[in-house]
């Protein structure tokens, strides 16, 4: 089985993607009080929860996963572009090392108040991850326009464009003097922000399994 350019590459990477939301969704249940509107993700992989092996664990396995989807990327667009697929290649793989390995190896805490190495360097590589990803929408937007696919080229620009709204409003979000507005709901503006991330990247993983499906 050809594992670059194939069926199984982009249904690993819709799995990633559909994970983040459902692993976090799933072992919410089992955290007393946790809240998905005021609290980030990672809150789940901090020492306070109950839950913070198996968490930190998929986050690993999440940076893993976009590693692999990061190579395909560029494997599957270099013939577009060799610039664009190379900077997309760096973002995914930043993102993946950032917001997923070094995440899951270095736990945030629960309380914003007490500030540790781990949760430090956990700041930085999510941060930095973040970032990267924010430009995703982006360099699909220039791929695909080469690739004269005007109609994901719109859908992406879109989505950029709320991505950025979204990542202030999450950034905004963390300042104490929102915490008690609608602003100040962290955890929902950081799923709002990944969903809009993420979103290019799963219609083109659907659109190569279909083509593949139709060959």
């Amino acid at each position: 089985m050809n594992l670059w350019n194939s069926k199984l590459s982009w249904a690993i990477l819709i799995i990633a993607i559909l994970g983040d939301f459902i692993v976090a969704y799933v072992l919410s249940f089992y955290y007393p009080k946790y809240s998905h509107t005021k609290q980030v993700m990672s809150v789940l992989g901090s020492p306070q929860s109950p839950v913070s092996i198996i968490y930190n664990i998929w986050l690993v396995i999440l940076g893993l996963l976009f590693i692999y989807s990061a190579i395909n990327f560029y494997i599957v667009f270099s013939s577009v572009s060799k610039s664009y697929a190379m900077i997309g290649f760096i973002l995914l793989l930043i993102f993946a090392i950032g917001a997923g390995i070094l995440s899951g190896i270095f736990s945030v805490n629960a309380s914003k108040e007490l500030e540790t190495l781990a949760s430090k360097v956990h700041g930085i590589g999510a941060g930095l991850g973040f970032i990267a990803l924010t430009f995703i929408p982006l360099i699909v937007c220039f791929l695909l326009y080469k690739s004269n696919d005007n109609t994901t080229v719109i859908i992406s620009l879109i989505f950029f464009l709320i991505s950025l709204v979204l990542f202030v409003l999450f950034v905004v979000s963390e300042k104490e003097s929102y915490q008690n507005t609608i602003v100040g709901l962290s955890g929902l503006w950081q799923r709002l922000l990944l969903a809009s991330m993420y979103m290019p990247l799963l219609i083109i993983a659907i659109k190569y399994i279909m083509k593949d499906s139709v060959k």
